[in-house]
């Protein structure tokens, strides 16, 4: 189980990898990108269409064509990814999703959630895009399941 949408997890996996394509200059199609990280590609197709109107990755049409990131999107944070398709609630929200849950109205978890909370929230904020690149590259990391 994973602590993102399904959404989520596609987009973080399939930008991670065009970043680490793009770091040699090619662009890569949706079909390549569906393989590599184990993604339906009419689904795929329909989240690299709201990163790239959100900027998060570029893409180029014809032959030659593909998704690909310049320097800019590579120093990205990978919340900018989460934010595009899920909002900022993952930053701000109640573990238990209670709509009242504050510092002055605690649900049960309060307390515990906020310090993970904010974990996640600095990780995300702080790990750019492009900072996978040379494991990725090499094979110490991996986006297919």
């Amino acid at each position: 189980m994973g602590f993102f949408s399904k959404t989520c997890e596609y987009a973080i996996r399939a930008v991670l990898y065009i970043a680490s394509q793009s770091q040699e200059g090619k662009r890569v199609g949706i079909k390549e990108i569906a393989e590599n990280i184990n993604s339906p590609e009419y689904f795929l197709g329909k989240i690299l269409q709201r990163l790239s109107r959100a900027g998060i990755i570029l893409s180029v049409k014809g032959p030659n064509g593909g998704f690909y990131l310049d320097a800019n999107g590579l120093n990205r944070p990978i919340a900018d990814i989460v934010i595009t398709l899920e909002g900022d609630e993952i930053f701000t929200g109640c573990g238990m999703g209670l709509s009242y849950c504050s510092e002055s109205n605690p649900c049960p978890l309060h307390n515990e959630f906020k310090k993970i909370r904010n974990q996640i929230t600095y990780m995300l904020h702080k790990s750019t895009i492009g900072a996978f690149n040379k494991q990725l590259l090499d094979g110490t990391l991996t986006l297919n399941k």
